[in-house]
């Protein structure tokens, strides 16, 4: 790596920032701290990836965005509240040190050192050092519990702190609570200091950890994130994670790992992979060094990072690795043993779509409704692109299901969109024409097209006129299902193929494009340099209404503990616009009004005396109440009392609805065993067995116009 004179002086300026910014305070401490912080910088390499992303955003992204002073004033801003979004660390003569960087940040990343992003960061990691050290001293006495302060959690829109000593005082409470959160507990002051003392170390430690990769990642998505929601920058690691996730495989031993103070842990064993098949590694287990291969040397991983542990791990298929590991339960002293393990294709099957069958009694039968659980819109490209013909796809896995529900004899079917956040819009296409006969399932237009051409026009990409499924359909959604999700929910809806139940969903309504720097970067040490996400798009429904901040709206609300006014596309800053386009044409099926209002006024008649649907809307409403504080109080009694309430209004609760349903009371939460129903499935599946009685959606699919592929 080359260092030259203007990194020198960059590194220069950011030391004397810390030492001299006014809002600093002790210097002596703060110098001490800053020999402790890791001494980070960017690399070459960073410079000429942001270069990179700011003209791809320039000339690539849907808005074509000037990357000016105006950006870069919202950059800054955006910035250091990512780095300290409830206020706990920074000091307002930070903010205003800041400042003189408000519109040089389009310019650092255009042409010049990315020196003023790493210094933010060192002072942000300063105060944060300061401020968990001030805390860990502040467990050689135990606090007060008899106070009649409070704490105030949420800070978000509290002025920054003009000193030290008021910081401290808001430490103060903050160490407060945390032992107060403990003592309810009963637990002991010995035992509340060690708890907090190993919270507020793994803290620092996970600090020390932070790399030149991360900062600038951070950084970088958070430039991206000042152009819209949802274009952001990947850093090498975390391209490859992504691409695990869309294709549901890696090839490795087959193992869930977490961070456990300095040791890795063992947190799952997946199921088919090679540890499962081994079976010498067990959950809990952990992780002191790792060898390649048969005779390659053990290399101690011991305080190490987790993502660092894993590369470590994965390896090329068929190949071998070797864990060094202290057994599960193992006692001090005892010998660490040696597990050698075959590296091989790990499939994870608990994110890929899953079937179930929920039987609702009606009209003196039983009625088998399916349910398809669909998490992701995944599909595994590397394996396309190779000519493999089994790749992992969610629509093979989504028709593969229905043959074995309908041979199960179903007589409903419930797709199960909650919290799924989309994936490739190829899949949300396919997945929709399982249930469409061909022709359009959504439009696209891009940049290019925003002044001349009418959006493109993506049709199931299935030429036969053919359906996996031609029963009773409804669609499960909430504020989590975004972007394919709301695709392919728009396409049952505009169709009349199904009716769509639970909440509004979350308004994405873009489309982005992934580019690998690697095609356009290039130098002598063979780096990575990551991929960028960029919005390159908005796609609009068949009839020209772009889902984009509004999402679908559901046929049938269901009651939901997400709150919508914080969580979605209309609660996100630099959100891109609602609008329209023309409509595509398609034929719809027959209309479902009439069918959907009969359908909502027995579902509205049936909750009056669902004791599940009555007790769903009491546990929002405490929610709720929760949600709107603010702060609490750092008095125990108080505290405890609080929490008694709370408990004595969640066990009345749920023994109002077991009185109701015919089920023995409880004395006490802790006697509870069983898990409650997943009331919202439960409400989905009563609904399409009213479909199913009632035989007023057409058995045979919607039929599309016969018109030219693109408009």
């Amino acid at each position: 790596m080359i260092f030259g004179k203007r990194r020198i002086q960059g590194l220069a300026a950011a030391m004397l920032a810390l030492l001299c910014c006014p809002a600093l305070g002790d210097s002596s401490a703060s110098a001490n701290t800053l020999e402790q912080n890791k001494f980070l910088f960017p690399e070459s390499r960073h410079e000429s990836i942001g270069e990179l992303v700011a003209r791809f955003i320039r000339n690539s992204h849907y808005n074509r965005v000037a990357v000016d002073d105006e950006l870069s004033s919202k950059v800054l801003d955006l910035y250091i509240e990512r780095l300290d979004r409830n206020r706990m660390y920074l000091l307002s003569g930070d903010i205003e040190y800041f400042e003189k960087y408000r519109y040089e940040l389009d310019d650092v990343v255009k042409s010049k050192p990315l020196d003023p992003v790493y210094e933010i960061f060192e002072v942000f990691q300063t105060r944060l050092r300061e401020r968990l050290t001030f805390a860990l001293r502040q467990l050689e006495t135990e606090p007060d519990y008899a106070t009649d302060a409070e704490y105030q959690f949420d800070r978000t829109e509290e002025p920054w702190a003009t000193s030290v000593e008021e910081l401290n005082a808001i430490w103060r409470q903050r160490v407060a609570n945390d032992a107060l959160n403990l003592a309810i507990e009963d637990e002991p002051w010995e035992k509340i200091q060690e708890i907090l003392t190993k919270r507020y170390k793994g803290s620092l430690r996970r600090l020390d950890q932070v790399n030149n990769d991360d900062v600038f990642e951070r950084f970088m998505n958070t430039f991206a994130h000042a152009v819209d929601p949802h274009s952001s920058y990947l850093s090498p690691r975390n391209s490859e994670e992504y691409r695990i996730q869309m294709s549901l495989s890696y090839v490795g031993i087959g193992a869930s790992l977490q961070t456990d103070e300095d040791f890795v842990r063992i947190v799952a064993i997946i199921l088919g992979g090679p540890a499962d098949f081994d079976g010498k590694l067990k959950r809990d287990d952990r992780i002191t060094a790792v060898a390649q291969g048969s005779e390659g040397e053990f290399v101690d991983v011991i305080g190490w990072r987790l993502d660092d542990v894993v590369d470590l791990i994965r390896g090329p298929d068929d190949s071998v690795v070797r864990l060094q590991i202290i057994p599960a339960n193992a006692t001090p002293g005892s010998p660490k043993q040696i597990i050698a393990l075959t590296r091989g294709h790990v499939r994870l099957e608990e994110q890929a779509a899953k079937r179930e069958i929920v039987e609702v009694p009606r009209e003196g039968r039983v009625w088998s409704i399916g349910v398809i659980e669909v998490p992701s819109f995944y599909r595994d490209y590397r394996a396309l692109s190779n000519g493999d013909m089994n790749y992992t796809s969610v629509t093979k896995d989504v028709k593969r299901l229905i043959g074995e529900l309908e041979e199960a004899g179903i007589d409903g079917l419930v797709i199960d969109m909650r919290g799924n956040g989309g994936g490739h819009l190829t899949e949300a296409t396919a997945l929709s024409g399982l249930f469409i006969d061909n022709g359009p399932i959504v439009q696209l237009r891009n940049a290019i097209d925003i002044n001349r051409n009418p959006p493109q026009r993506l049709d199931d990409p299935d030429p036969l006129p053919r359906v996996a499924y031609n029963g009773p359909l409804a669609v499960l959604v909430d504020r989590f299902s975004a972007s394919a999700s709301e695709i392919f929910a728009g396409a049952i809806q505009d169709y009349a193929r199904g009716v769509i139940i639970g909440q509004q969903t979350f308004g994405k309504g873009t489309v982005q494009s992934l580019y690998s720097l690697d095609q356009y970067l290039h130098n002598a040490e063979g780096d990575s340099f990551g991929q960028l996400t960029l919005t390159i798009g908005k796609y609009y429904r068949v009839t020209g209404a772009s889902t984009q901040h509004r999402g679908v709206y559901p046929d049938i609300d269901l009651p939901s503990n997400i709150d919508a006014s914080i969580v979605g596309e209309s609660a996100r800053d630099n959100a891109l616009p609602w609008d329209t386009v023309l409509s595509t044409r398609f034929r719809a099926g027959e209309p479902l009004q009439s069918t959907i209002e009969s359908l909502v006024a027995k579902h509205t008649e049936r909750s009056k005396d669902d004791p599940n649907f009555q007790y769903q809307l009491g546990r929002i409403e405490a929610t709720q109440r929760v949600r709107e504080l603010k702060s609490v109080s750092l008095n125990i009694e108080t505290r405890r009392k609080m929490r008694e309430d709370e408990l004595g209004d969640a066990l009345k609760r749920e023994n109002e609805r077991r009185i109701a349903l015919n089920i023995e009371p409880l004395e006490s939460l802790d006697d509870m065993e069983e898990e409650l129903p997943d009331l919202q499935l439960e409400q989905a599946a009563r609904i399409v067995t009213d479909l199913a009685l009632m035989r007023e959606i057409p058995l045979q699919p919607a039929h599309t116009a016969q018109v030219s592929p693109l408009r």
